[in-house]
């Protein structure tokens, strides 16, 4: 598993931390995904010195966050000063939307991904983080959502409840190897989990892994391309004959 970001992200970081030195003010990247969130922490954590560094994305349980560089005399106000919105979509209830309707209708105007957040949906109301930028364009062109009218603020707090939902798998495996665990929790045989590892469709916190020997531990996120993610929760002894006990949580 290759823990070190690429080159081009890893230049973007070395400029940011660049400017803050030189300059002695915060910088801030876009919004990044879970994998470039690991692969920030990691580089800040060896490379800026006595400089700090924050991975923020709206609220305390985000999946998609900036990271801000900053001097040690920002810190008490630094949250204050990332350069996003919250944006809150409100419709009548009755009219179901989804995550992937509102990425729809946002990519349509041609905003890139790199802008835009968090997006939770609840009943008849949405709420997203984007770069003040972004609100600004959706502000003037977004009044619909697929076929759907919607209201647009963009002064509201973040509201909704994001906790995940999850459905439990439990059941035993000859080992923690990873070909094992992807088998139980995407119901398929160990054979056609060595192949679905072997074939990069799998990721262990959020970095492809492509070895089926891969020891997992409690708390590792799998993904498997096509059967969705799930967390180990719990390892839970053996059985007389020596299989592990193992819960899977996967997120609906």
């Amino acid at each position: 598993m290759n823990d070190q970001p690429d080159k081009l992200f890893a230049a973007r970081l070395a400029d940011m931390t660049a400017l803050c030195e030189r300059d002695g003010t915060a910088q801030f990247s876009a919004f990044l995904d879970e994998r470039q969130c690991v692969e920030a922490e990691e580089w800040c954590r060896r490379n800026t010195g006595d400089l700090r560094y924050m991975l923020y994305g709206g609220y305390g349980d985000a999946r998609r966050k900036m990271l801000a560089v900053y001097p040690e005399y920002c810190h008490d106000y630094i949250t204050e000063e990332f350069p996003m919105k919250c944006l809150t979509f409100t419709y009548r209830s009755e009219d179901k939307l989804t995550h992937r309707d509102f990425l729809g209708s946002f990519m349509a105007q041609q905003i890139k991904r790199e802008v835009i957040g968090d997006i939770v949906v609840g009943e008849g109301i949405a709420q997203t983080f984007v770069t003040e930028v972004a609100a600004r364009l959706i502000g003037s062109s977004v009044s619909k959502i697929g076929r759907v009218g919607v209201k647009l603020a963009d002064d509201r707090p973040f509201e909704l409840s994001s906790a995940q939902k999850f459905q439990d798998i439990c059941g035993t495996v000859a080992s923690l190897r990873l070909d094992c665990t992807v088998g139980l929790a995407a119901h398929v045989s160990r054979e056609k989990a060595a192949m679905l590892i072997r074939s990069d469709k799998v990721d262990v916190n959020h970095f492809t892994v492509s070895s089926v020997s891969y020891e997992l531990k409690e708390g590792d996120i799998l993904s498997v391309r096509g059967c969705g993610r799930f967390v180990l929760s719990g390892i839970d002894g053996t059985t007389k004959k020596g299989r592990i006990h193992i819960s899977l949580r996967k997120y609906i």
